[in-house]
């Protein structure tokens, strides 16, 4: 998209997007600063009847306050334009909820909504891991670093100075540091890893779910062995307990004590007896 200013009613110039950092800021910094006067107007003309025209002529003049304020988060690696942008959000829900009757000018109450957009994007996006949950975490990520006097660790006497000055713990200033100090590591190999270095991957210290080649091999072999050694317990029974053991626990469609009590013209009592004593005969020959 490109930058222009359009004039409307007024004069007053209303912004347009623009895919260009430098031209946007310029634009922005161009539309005049309002009065007290016109801003009390315009805020009691938006909060009596909702005209979106006041609305945009009291967010057109502060959006150079909010590349002022995104411009100072531009430590966190994230795009300024995408700071800016989150910004203006928050500017506009401030104008939303401007109240002129209070006395104060927009700039002083929208500072709060700027900024608590901006943290929201950067504790999002800033690293994979989310960095900074509670109200102590979120105060230190922001505070931490203007704390710091020099390169390197915090001293016992600094987290106490650091702990004391926010109004948080020591264990929360020693828990964020470490947080900050830490670096996200990819869960796979980068293509252009070396392979000395291919075991720093995450995924290369998992346990696999998936049995390893040896031990496929070892339990087809194991199952082969079993069902050998089954088959020939089996072909040392009877007729009869062979029999009953096959229908009762080999067949697909197993018959009951009293199905095969039945047939025997015994007890079901008797079946089972059989039964057991096949079974001590087949561990027999496992056991051997």
């Amino acid at each position: 998209m490109s930058t222009e200013l359009v004039n409307t009613g007024n004069t007053l110039p209303v912004l347009l997007g623009t895919s260009n950092l430098d031209a946007y800021i310029r634009a922005a910094r161009s539309v005049p600063i309002l009065s007290l006067e016109e801003e009390q107007s315009l805020a009691t003309d938006l909060q009596e009847t909702g005209n979106i025209a006041s609305a945009q002529k009291l967010i057109l003049p502060h959006l150079r306050f909010v590349i002022k304020v995104a411009n100072n988060y531009s430590g966190y690696g994230l795009s300024v334009a995408d700071l800016i942008q989150e910004g203006n959000i928050g500017l506009m829900k401030a104008v939303k909820r401007f109240r002129p009757e209070v006395g104060v000018r927009l700039v002083s109450f929208a500072v709060h909504w700027i900024k608590a957009e901006i943290h929201e994007y950067i504790l999002k996006n800033w690293r994979i891991v989310k960095i900074a949950t509670t109200k102590a975490q979120r105060k230190l990520f922001f505070k931490l670093r203007s704390q710091k006097t020099r390169l390197g660790w915090f001293k016992p006497e600094e987290i106490e100075h650091v702990a004391e000055t926010l109004g948080v713990t020591r264990e929360n200033v020693m828990e964020m540091e470490n947080r900050l100090n830490n670096q996200d590591v990819g869960f796979s190999m980068n293509s252009d890893d070396d392979d000395d270095s291919a075991y720093l991957a995450p995924e290369n210290t998992l346990v696999s779910s998936t049995p390893s080649p040896e031990l496929t091999l070892e339990a087809n072999d194991s199952e082969q062995q079993n069902h050998q050694q089954l088959s020939e317990a089996l072909e040392q029974l009877d007729d009869r307990s062979k029999t009953i053991v096959t229908r009762r626990w080999l067949n697909d469609s197993k018959a009951t004590l009293h199905e095969l009590a039945d047939e025997y013209g015994v007890s079901a009592e008797r079946i089972r007896q059989i039964e057991k004593n096949a079974f001590k005969s087949i561990k027999a020959t496992f056991v051997a």
